[in-house]
């Protein structure tokens, strides 16, 4: 009981530590990432936060797997080293003591993961997929944000704004550059703001500016003093796509019975398999001479778990085109996997036998 819960205890610290890392690190990277698109005009200023959501309940699987594997993984390693596993080893406890430690621990995490694999992630993938496409909706000056040049998507119309005022819907020096009828126009203003009319129509409504209208390659320009402009603002309606299949629930992908959703259902389903196996590899993987280098098993779990990430990758797109079904995706993979698991475990015990007879 003590040796069980020295195990659990030390499990739990370190995934707590590992997971907030990990987070830290995904959100970040993806934080950077969707303001590079914002400040180039790509996305919406105030839809950054609402993509960096979707984006972190899709990678939430992932690291949580990576999570799981990383925690049993260094706890075990540290005992290594500090001779601790000696001491168990002594007291009569086998390599094979430490499997039910661990799937204790991994029990509540993989079940987590496959919640999150088969049901939440895709549930995010189909929300952003729908909120990208309300703000492809919007009308051409909601994207507008200041010190960036925006472009309508009919690119008859670029807009900059300098500030925004304290006033709601106000903003100050406005720049509207237009081609109508093979004349460009260009605008500067004091100050804008958007109005409803009672038809529903917006229009961009400009305030104490010049109208500079002409051909270009000609000299000949018309200079227009205005108090107040109003231009129309066209209303867009996006076109909706067809959904993709990671957008697509585990039931539709199960009704659809084709080779891109069995190979959607084989990375949803497999995720939390290889999830346990990684964490059951990690056993025998945490093995480290006191005596000799001290990194090179981390070195060889990380190109363990990288191989099997990246096999399973392989296998959903040989899924997807066809080569194997999906009964040889689900098992195969899964399958060797524990042989090596069982590979390296009888191993380390026949390790550990010969050792103890030689003393």
């Amino acid at each position: 009981m003590i040796f069980r819960r020295a195990l659990l205890r030390e499990f739990a610290s370190a995934a707590l530590g590992v997971f907030l890392v990990l987070v830290a690190i995904t959100l970040t990277t993806q934080f950077i990432r969707y303001l590079g698109q914002a400040a180039s005009g790509s996305l919406a200023v105030d839809a950054v936060l609402a993509m960096l959501g979707f984006s972190a309940l899709g990678y939430f699987p992932i690291l949580l797997s990576l999570t799981l594997f990383i925690s049993v993984l260094m706890p075990l390693t540290r005992s290594y080293r500090d001779s601790e596993m000696i001491v168990w080893f002594s007291s009569g406890m086998s390599l094979f003591a430490f499997l039910r430690p661990v799937m204790i621990f991994a029990a509540p995490l993989v079940i987590t993961i496959g919640l999150l694999s088969v049901f939440l992630s895709p549930w995010s993938v189909r929300l952003a997929d729908e909120y990208r496409v309300q703000l492809n909706a919007r009308d051409e000056v909601s994207g507008v944000a200041p010190g960036v040049f925006r472009e309508s998507r009919q690119a008859e119309r670029v807009f900059f704004v300098e500030n925004l005022e304290d006033e709601v819907n106000l903003v100050g020096n406005v720049f509207v550059r237009s081609m109508q009828h093979q004349r460009e126009g260009v605008m500067v203003a004091s100050r804008g703001y958007q109005e409803t009319a009672p038809n529903g129509d917006r229009f961009l409504v400009l305030l104490n500016g010049s109208r500079y209208e002409g051909t270009p390659g000609s000299a000949e320009f018309r200079i227009t003093r205005f108090e107040r402009y109003a231009m129309r603002i066209e209303a867009y309606e996006a076109k909706r796509e067809l959904p993709t299949v990671k957008s697509l629930s585990t039931p539709e992908l199960l009704a659809l019975n084709t080779r891109h959703a069995h190979g959607e259902l084989s990375w949803r389903i497999g995720l939390p398999i290889s999830a346990l196996i990684l964490a059951l590899l990690a056993v025998p993987l945490a093995f480290v001479n006191p005596r000799g280098g001290r990194s090179m098993n981390l070195v060889f779990a990380l190109l363990v778990y990288v191989l099997y990430s990246n096999c399973m990758s392989v296998v959903q797109a040989w899924v997807a085109q066809g080569r194997i079904g999906l009964g040889v995706a689900m098992f195969g993979l899964h399958a060797l996997m524990l042989a090596v698991l069982a590979a390296l475990l009888y191993w380390r015990v026949s390790v550990f036998s010969l050792r103890r007879k030689l003393r």
